[in-house]
């Protein structure tokens, strides 16, 4: 707690001496949160007005506003879903219709997560040169176009263009929803509004896992397209990030996004001035290049970004989702039951980790969450092992179906949306570009080879497959536990001054 205060300490020393330089007799101002006026100017507030209560800082209530631009921004996370989903849903239906093979069907699965790749290597540019809100709208863009191809496929190279274009909106998508949540909630819900991003892409996988036991493959991409369009036009009524514009010098933009976030009826001019303050800092080291971000300064909190990320994707997480009937098949499960179950399960669950996630903190749950992913996974491996050597035959199905199911929940409580709420946390403005996008990349890069490769894997040995998937969960929670620090309660500025100091 004394090392946290004198960090706070030392980021507000910074601060003033920042103001001091750029404005020296604004002592007064900084008082009472006031913009640069006249002596006349200052005289006409009252003191009511001076000393108003600012909602923010005391961390009471939530806006309207505020929930209805979190809404808006993690309907793009369905969307993701919906196309995670389909992969699993429609692999029948496209393998009959269109004669592919498994090396086919993989690379069309796997593909998602390629395109995902090409679209996080430029999300953070696009995000900050287009802002966080046209730059959801420029993803809608390239996933529109995804599901139409996709609908309208007449053989695999139409199936994959589809998938591709895609995969590289939900890549701008991954990296833009969490920092925009991030930037526009306050302090004290801003976790359990980001994990609503998770909440939103379980609640895209279920439906696609419900319906697509039922709804041709082609329907199926329509239903897909559906709410790409309804986000389109939701997203015109929400505004832009303040801290965006803040950063790009738009500061009466910035105050009055700021004003509609809060509330009419709020003083928000002592977090804007702390979001000012903490810009102006971060832009005494300029912006920070892709081959600067490693400097020691920020080897903490890349590690922490990097590392959840690569942990994240291999302990299989994607491979299970995309190819969970797959699973069911070679378990001797029922494929239709077994989806539907994981469908009716996943969406309680994640909303129950989005209710917890500020009341147990981010490492609690990731450390819970890692260490169910890595029993479920030891139990398929058990589970497949008897399969192969043809002990315990008929416990083989059960066994599988608590295994997925076990694995697929218990990635939505925690692994699967944390590491993107801390990644919108740890990184400064100034690196927040470069080191968001190498951490976005680092997802759907290992993403890639995880979705590819696991068909192939399921058929070589799967048994060794999830044991290795178990293994890495295991080394996950000590990562965890020794170097991801806990930011539930915290703002985005004193998590930075925390990582920052950790360094020096």
């Amino acid at each position: 707690m004394d090392r946290q205060k004198s960090m706070e300490k030392g980021l507000l020393r910074k601060s003033l001496s920042i103001r001091e330089r750029k404005f020296p007799n604004e002592d007064l101002f900084l008082e009472t949160g006031l913009s640069r006026k006249s002596p006349r100017d200052i005289t006409r507030k009252s003191p009511r007005d001076v000393i108003k209560k600012s909602q923010n800082d005391d961390g009471e209530g939530v806006t309207a506003t505020v929930f209805l631009s979190t809404f808006v921004a993690v309907s793009g996370s369905f969307c993701t879903g919906c196309g995670a989903g389909f992969s699993s849903g429609a692999q029948s239906g496209i393998t009959k219709d269109l004669s592919l093979s498994v090396a086919e069907y993989s690379m069309f699965g796997s593909i998602l997560t390629l395109g995902g790749l090409i679209g996080a290597v430029f999300s953070g540019k696009v995000a900050d040169v287009l802002g966080r809100k046209r730059t959801m709208l420029f993803c809608e863009a390239f996933c529109l176009t995804g599901w139409l191809a996709v609908a309208l496929a007449q053989d695999a190279l139409w199936l994959d263009c589809g998938r591709l274009l895609l995969g590289i909106g939900v890549g701008l998508f991954s990296y833009v929803i969490p920092v925009y949540i991030a930037e526009i909630a306050p302090k004290h819900v801003r976790g359990s509004f980001v994990f609503a991003n998770q909440l939103m892409q379980n609640c895209g996988i279920a439906l696609f896992f419900i319906i697509g036991n039922f709804v041709p493959w082609r329907w199926l991409a329509i239903v897909g397209f559906v709410p790409c369009v309804l986000h389109v036009f939701c997203l015109f009524f929400i505004p832009e990030s303040p801290r965006w514009l803040a950063k790009k010098g738009r500061d009466k933009e910035c105050r009055s996004a700021l004003q509609r976030l809060r509330g009419p009826d709020v003083d928000i001019s002592r977090e804007a001035n702390t979001i000012r303050d903490t810009i102006e800092l971060s832009e005494l080291d300029g912006e920070t290049r892709m081959a600067e971000l490693f400097q020691r300064r920020y080897a903490y909190p890349l590690l922490i970004g990097v590392g959840l990320m690569f942990l994240q994707q291999l302990s299989g997480s994607s491979g299970v989702t995309y190819y969970a009937s797959s699973l069911f098949q070679k378990g001797g499960f029922p494929s239709a039951i077994g989806t539907s179950v994981i469908a009716t399960i996943m969406v309680p669950k994640a909303m129950l980790g989005t209710i917890i996630v500020d009341k147990l903190g981010r490492r609690t749950l990731l450390m819970s969450s890692c260490a169910a992913m890595g029993l479920s996974a030891l139990l398929l491996s058990v589970s497949y092992g008897f399969q192969s050597f043809g002990i315990l035959r008929d416990l083989t199905p059960i066994l599988t179906c608590i295994g997925v199911l076990g694995h697929i929940v218990s990635f939505a409580m925690g692994m699967g949306g944390l590491p993107w709420i801390i990644m919108a946390e740890i990184f400064p403005m100034n690196v927040k570009m470069s080191a968001g996008t190498l951490v976005t990349v680092t997802n759907w890069l290992f993403g890639w080879v995880i979705t590819y490769t696991f068909n192939f894997m399921l058929q070589w040995n799967a048994s060794g497959m999830f044991f290795i998937f178990s293994m890495v969960s295991a080394f996950s929670i000590v990562f965890i536990y020794f170097l991801v620090p806990e930011t539930k309660g915290r703002s985005l500025e004193e998590i930075q001054a925390l990582l920052s100091n950790s360094v020096q």
